[in-house]
Formats: structure tokens, C-alpha cells, sequence
């Protein structure tokens, strides 16, 4: 398995360069945190316009296939697992209709809500699909849908760089009250360069350890833990070299603090595509609560 290429994190999308890339990553954030938000009490139907909405924004934008296959595929699994268990698992709401009207009153009783949509009770087999175990499966896996793809198509269009430099941008009226924001942000740039490095430690010892054909049931279980400390060991040393490379190379380029060497961010511009995107996003808001909401 290759963790390089399986995982978003730090997986930035140089080529082809869409239109998705050339948006403000303010912008981009700012829709990021609303399809995390918008399905919190929000309908069923808005939840899965929500799932159709970020893949037609995806497929428009002309992200490649190759760099979304290795997470759609779990991630589908995963979800479409989770929708299954969570339409059949119980609801832990017991409802029963009780008829208000006498039988002999000459009144028609009319059923307009039906609770129980489906049910099997023969055996040893009971399964049950009630409206609240259906929307409990909707919630849960289009949930788990729209923040990980979300995050990820975030993550492929907008380089660490510009991630930090916007946050950094937003996070600017903190420095009043003396927040090391440029301290954070750099940090923070660090980390998202570092992850690639920490999975290609991994990865590389992982396949050391494989490609030597160790019998585990030989060693016992004893022996097999021994041999996985002795790689987790290394793992950490060599992290910890890439680190301290990563200082002495910051060092030597003269960095101390941010008050005696400046650190250049992305030159950040709002243009006529971004704020044709907050005007979208302006709508897509008024539309939430309007139409996306569970009593709507």
C-alpha cells in the first residue's frame, strides 16, 4: 500500500492547475468550513444534495481521476458500510399507533405518517428500517462523505503554502493581543511539509521488514513485538534527523524569529472569481436555512 499516494494529507495537486486552484484560499476555506457546518440540523435531502453538490464541484473543476480514485474508493466503502448498519441498527425510539377514534364510530381512520418504512420478523431473523434509523444512516454517512472529500479536494487544490497564508491573513486581528500568529503559521507549514516525510519513513521501514519474508508464527508473539519496537525505534530516530536537517537548513539561512527575518507568505488578492465565489456562498447559505433545515 502506498500511503503517499492513499492519503490527501500533504498531497498537493500541482497539474493540471483548475480553476479550484486559483481561488483564494480564504475563499476556499471559508466554503471548506461551511460543507463541514451546513449538514449540523440540516434535512436528509439537503444532506445528500450536499454529497451531489461537492462531486459535481470535483468533476467541473477538472481534478483528475488518478487523484481522486485512491480516496473515493475507501471512502465510498466506508460510507456506504456505515449507511447500511445505521439503517438497520435501532433507533431507540418505540413508537406505537393507537387508534383514537372507537372502531364502530363510522369514522374512516386515515394513516398519514408511517413510521415503520420496512420489516422483517420471521425467525431468527428481525430486521427493522424506521424513518429515524433511515435518517440516523443518511446523517451519519454522508457525513463522514462531505468532510473527508471535502478536506480532500481542499487539500489537492490548495498548496501548504497557501493554506498557512490565509489563515495567517485571518488570523492577523490575534496580533493585538500579542498571539504569535506568524509563529503558528510556521509551524503549521512545517507540519503539512513534514507529513510527507513521516509516511515515506513509515512506508520504506514497513516494506524493509516485509520484503525480508520474517515467519511471524516462528517468532511468536513475543519476538514479533521485539522486531516492531526495533522499527518503531528507528522510524523515530530518523524522524527526529529530518528535524534536526530541517533546523540546521533554517539556521543557516539566518532565520531566528520572525522580528529579525520575514517570512514571505503567498501575496494574497481577492479577484473577480472570488467573490463571485462568496456570493455563491452568500446563497448558498440563505438557502440552508430556508430550505435545508429538518422542519423546513
Amino acid at each position: 500500500m502506498d500511503l503517499l499516494r492513499s492519503l490527501p494529507i500533504g498531497l498537493y495537486l500541482e497539474q493540471p492547475v483548475t480553476w479550484l486552484h486559483r481561488l483564494d484560499p480564504r475563499v476556499k476555506l471559508g466554503w471548506l468550513l461551511s460543507f463541514l457546518l451546513a449538514p449540523i440540523l440540516a434535512s436528509a435531502s439537503w444532506k445528500l444534495g450536499l454529497v451531489v453538490l461537492l462531486v459535481l464541484i470535483s468533476l467541473l473543476a477538472g481534478i483528475p481521476w488518478r487523484a481522486l480514485k485512491p480516496q473515493m474508493g475507501w471512502l465510498l466503502l466506508f460510507g456506504g458500510a456505515i449507511f447500511v448498519v445505521g439503517m438497520f441498527a435501532p433507533d431507540s425510539i418505540n413508537v406505537t399507533q393507537q387508534v383514537r377514534s372507537p372502531a364502530d364510530a363510522g369514522v374512516e381512520i386515515v394513516q398519514p405518517y408511517q413510521y415503520v418504512l420496512f420489516k422483517i420478523d420471521g425467525g431468527i431473523i428481525h430486521l427493522k428500517i424506521t424513518k429515524k434509523s433511515l435518517d440516523n444512516a443518511i446523517y451519519a454517512s454522508t457525513l463522514i462523505f462531505t468532510s473527508i472529500y471535502s478536506a480532500t479536494v481542499y487539500l489537492l487544490t490548495t498548496s501548504p503554502e497557501e493554506v498557512t497564508a490565509g489563515l495567517d491573513r485571518l488570523m492577523s486581528p490575534l496580533r493585538r493581543w500579542n498571539v504569535p500568529v506568524t509563529e503558528i503559521m510556521l509551524t503549521l507549514t512545517l507540519s503539512l511539509r513534514f507529513i510527507p516525510l513521516v509516511l515515506e519513513e513509515i512506508q520504506n521501514l514497513v516494506r524493509s521488514v516485509y520484503t525480508r519474508a520474517i515467519d511471524w508464527q516462528k517468532l511468536g508473539l513475543k519476538n514479533s513485538a521485539k522486531v516492531w519496537l526495533t522499527v518503531s525505534e528507528k522510524i523515530l530516530e530518523n524522524l527526529l534527523s529530518r528535524a534536526h536537517q530541517i533546523a540546521i537548513a533554517m539556521q543557516v539561512r539566518g532565520f531566528t524569529t520572525p522580528n529579525t527575518h520575514k517570512v514571505e507568505w503567498h501575496q494574497l488578492k481577492l479577484g473577480k472569481a472570488d467573490i463571485f465565489a462568496m456570493f455563491v456562498l452568500c446563497l448558498f447559505w440563505v438557502a440552508r436555512f430556508i430550505v435545508g433545515g429538518q422542519f423546513a
